[in-house]
């Protein structure tokens, strides 16, 4: 045990570097777009470019990634990041950089992430004991936490004081490191499924397949992604809210924003040290629905920005939670030799809805919600309620996510209670 939590520690550490470093480079290529175009769509381009092809080439790319060598997978994977970088650094110096090549190399770096995931997923599997599972579950939310607070301050710093060109070093560095600590220093089980020969579609079949068996698993990822569905869109509206409120402003979002990734980092930490709950599937749900509701009420109803953090913390903090025990759930129930493609499924299913709850809340925003506040009589009840300024549609907006999110809850609760006994 000792010596596959060894192997674990360095592949998790030095993966969680390289990690920053990509995001790192990733928020300083849209400050750099930014203020290249002055366009906030061409910026959001950048995501989208990324995003689409990791959730439609998914399924298919877990078939992959389980029927070839996970640690040669990994490699290769982090080495093209690693090239476009250098690509990028190579055109900023010859003053050639367009944003068109942005969206091309985020467009094959989505698709080398949809392979880099799964095999990354089934490598920490091969690599620790069963009993492990929630701690390394609770590191790696962990990881991932202090990344999402810290590579927005790490990539604007080095921005600032020494240019664009300092970031992407500051990425190619974190390469090196993650990928020396992979080539010379782990060792991954070999899995039964690398020597496995079956054609792609029967493979990607055979995956979802095998999630359809899983019953309990496919509810909770139908349940997760209508809460990405309900999170997202509130993602969209929480910008306009605070930046348009009266007692809000860019450092307000800031000073939330930051919030919500300390409270991260602690969900985190109590998730990795927690003892194992009995129920993991009603901690799931529960979690949820004091994210979804509570937070959401909050934001618009208390218009004081200690509140907004205070709702912010509340929310955020138990998502770790959730993921931890989905995780766990997920990797004790689904065999290894099928891990990476129903983790592939699971990032198709699970997170499409998250670009489609962007939209969904920046039209809502725009066309429905503010015109809706401005054209109601100061008497009418919606007004009473979210105020009468610019920002109170949004307010209003997430307001009624809240009860949306309240409702799935409540409905999957039954569901998925029930598929388990």
């Amino acid at each position: 045990m000792k010596k596959s939590l060894k192997n674990f520690y360095i592949l998790w550490s030095t993966q969680s570097l390289s990690r920053l470093g990509s995001q790192s480079t990733s928020f300083a290529l849209s400050l750099w777009l930014f203020a290249r175009t002055g366009s906030a769509l061409q910026t959001a381009l950048l995501s989208i470019c990324s995003y689409a092809p990791y959730v439609l080439v998914s399924i298919f790319a877990g078939a992959l990634s389980d029927r070839w060598n996970k640690k040669v997978t990994m490699l290769v994977c982090d080495t093209f990041a690693f090239l476009t970088t250098c690509l990028i650094a190579i055109l900023l110096y010859l003053d050639q950089l367009e944003p068109w090549h942005l969206y091309m190399l985020n467009a094959l770096n989505g698709l080398m992430d949809s392979l880099q995931a799964p095999a990354c997923d089934v490598a920490v599997t091969l690599l620790v004991p069963e009993t492990a599972y929630q701690k390394i579950s609770g590191l790696q939310a962990f990881s991932r936490s202090l990344t999402t607070t810290f590579h927005p301050l790490i990539a604007t710093t080095l921005f600032g004081l020494f240019g664009i060109e300092s970031v992407l070093l500051l990425d190619g560095i974190t390469f090196l490191i993650a990928a020396s600590a992979l080539l010379f220093l782990i060792t991954i089980p070999r899995s039964e499924t690398e020597a496995v020969q079956e054609s792609l579609l029967g493979s990607a079949r055979a995956g979802l397949s095998c999630l359809n068996e899983h019953r309990l698993v496919l509810h909770l990822i139908e349940f997760l992604a209508s809460v990405n569905f309900v999170a997202s869109a509130y993602d969209a509206a929480l910008p306009a809210f605070l930046l348009s409120v009266p007692q809000g402003g860019r450092n307000v979002l800031a000073i939330v924003n930051m919030t919500a990734g300390i409270a991260m980092i602690a969900g985190s930490a109590c998730a990795s040290l927690m003892p194992a709950p009995k129920d993991r599937v009603k901690v799931i749900v529960n979690t949820m629905f004091v994210s979804l509701t509570l937070c959401n009420f909050m934001m618009p109803l208390l218009r004081r920005p200690v509140w907004w953090c205070i709702a912010q913390a509340i929310g955020y903090f138990l998502v770790p939670v959730m993921n931890t025990n989905l995780d766990v759930i997920v990797r004790s129930d689904i065999p290894v030799l099928m891990q990476g493609r129903v983790y592939a499924c699971r990032n198709a299913l699970q997170f499409f809805t998250i670009p489609l709850g962007l939209m969904a809340g920046g039209w809502a925003i725009d066309n429905v919600f503010e015109p809706f506040i401005a054209q109601t009589s100061p008497e009418a009840w919606p007004v009473l309620l979210f105020g009468k300024f610019r920002g109170a549609g949004a307010g209003a907006f997430i307001f009624l996510l809240g009860l949306l999110g309240l409702m799935l809850c409540l409905c999957f609760r039954k569901i998925l209670i029930r598929k388990k006994q």
